[in-house]
């Protein structure tokens, strides 16, 4: 899945440890999520949203092939 949270991120001046802080996760998540490793939960995708002010559609950039 393709994502956009590391330009969202930067967009915010915002390091990934502040991110993760700001929606109770650690750094390393927030760097698994920007590099592809990690899919976050709904509920994590929703905090991301929410604090982005955008909808996850636009943040995570989901294909029908990415399914598992």
């Amino acid at each position: 899945m393709v994502n956009k949270v590391k330009e969202l991120r930067e967009g915010l001046g915002l390091s990934q440890k502040q991110l993760g802080e700001q929606v109770n996760v650690s750094r390393q998540a927030i760097n698994a999520i920007e590099t592809g490793k990690y899919d976050p939960s709904l509920w994590l995708a929703y905090n991301l949203a929410k604090l982005f002010g955008r909808s996850i559609e636009d943040i995570f950039l989901f294909k029908e092939s990415d399914q598992k």
